[in-house]
């Protein structure tokens, strides 16, 4: 620790001061100085490197399965205001659903993030805090998609809401957010170069209209398992509401629908803390979960052309979803 000039001198001048003081007037024993610790930005700052392989993936259009393999990194933290989310990932696709110009599968990009400003933090009060509701958050954030296949899609997306975080028991918890959703995305086949003739849109860009949102997550310990056994359940669903006809501005008369992308459940096992006891927990995860996603993309999968007869089944994926992750 390095002092300042006038923090030396202060201290020089009291023991000047002892040493022509009296036996009765110097103190038993005198207080260490002690610097005052800096408060971490971050409260929480956890990073994650993930693999894992969706067993039955589909892509609308694509008849047939179409395994994928997952690339990501996630990151979140917490700060004295709010929490941040980041998420993205590579997902390479089977030969099932090839990349434009070849026979190798796909890839595709997602990038996914979410920030809340906490209402009890801001106005720093308990207010929003009432019995199992611990707080109530502004939330906005967005996310972004592109894949080299011949849709070529390229959504940019806004969301704009409140969430309610709950408790659960064991240290867990349950949000629950009520959104303002608006996309913009990209479908080459409505492009003019294909279709050749109006209506048509000139770079196959597609604005769909604003809709509703609603975003579930929840996280909770089986804290009444053995020590041995430290598993968790956790899980998500979104819900994007009807977002106007499939090409907007083009009127195909086929409109989008409510999309259900879920996972209603994922099985984790502490691996780390297994092997190498409690100082380790959560460095190393393994888990299974289900992945469920109906009308992909807002695509109706009973009336679409895109998700009927021959390719029937392509606008919902109901699959398993296994890998791992690692702390860093």
């Amino acid at each position: 620790m390095r002092c300042s000039p006038r923090v030396t001198a202060a201290i020089l001048l009291s023991f000047a001061g002892l040493s022509s003081a009296s036996a009765a007037d110097t103190p038993a024993k005198a207080e260490p100085f002690k610097a005052v610790p800096d408060n971490p930005f971050f409260s929480v700052n956890d990073n994650r490197l993930t693999f894992a392989y969706i067993f039955d993936g589909t892509d609308p259009g694509v008849p047939g399965k179409t395994a994928k393999q997952v690339y990501a990194f996630t990151h979140f933290d917490v700060w004295a205001y709010g929490t941040n989310f980041f998420n993205i990932a590579m997902y390479k696709s089977d030969h099932n659903d090839p990349a434009v110009g070849g026979t190798a599968g796909a890839t595709e990009f997602f990038g996914s993030l979410r920030s809340t400003i906490g209402f009890n933090q801001v106005f720093d009060t308990t207010a929003f805090t009432v019995g199992p509701l611990r707080n109530v958050s502004f939330e906005f954030g967005g996310d972004v998609e592109t894949e080299n296949n011949v849709v070529a899609p390229a959504k940019r997306a806004g969301v704009l809401g409140v969430q309610f975080a709950f408790d659960l028991p064991y240290k867990g918890y349950i949000n629950v957010a009520p959104l303002y959703y608006k996309e913009i995305n990209h479908n080459a086949f409505f492009s003019c170069a294909v279709i050749g003739r109006p209506p048509c849109l000139l770079d196959g860009n597609t604005e769909f209209r604003g809709t509703w949102a609603l975003e579930l997550n929840y996280y909770m310990d089986l804290g009444f398992l053995p020590e041995y056994l430290p598993l968790s359940v956790s899980g998500r669903a979104n819900f994007v509401g009807p977002k106007g006809n499939q090409a907007s501005p083009i009127n195909i008369s086929i409109p989008t629908v409510v999309e259900i992308n879920s996972e209603p459940i994922r099985l984790t096992l502490d691996a780390s803390k297994v092997f190498w006891g409690p100082k380790y927990s959560h460095f190393v995860d393994v888990w299974v979960a289900y992945r469920y996603w109906q009308n992909k993309f807002g695509l109706d999968h009973l009336n679409n052309p895109t998700c009927t007869k021959l390719r029937s089944g392509s606008c919902t994926e109901s699959s398993l979803y296994s890998g791992i992750s690692v702390k860093f």
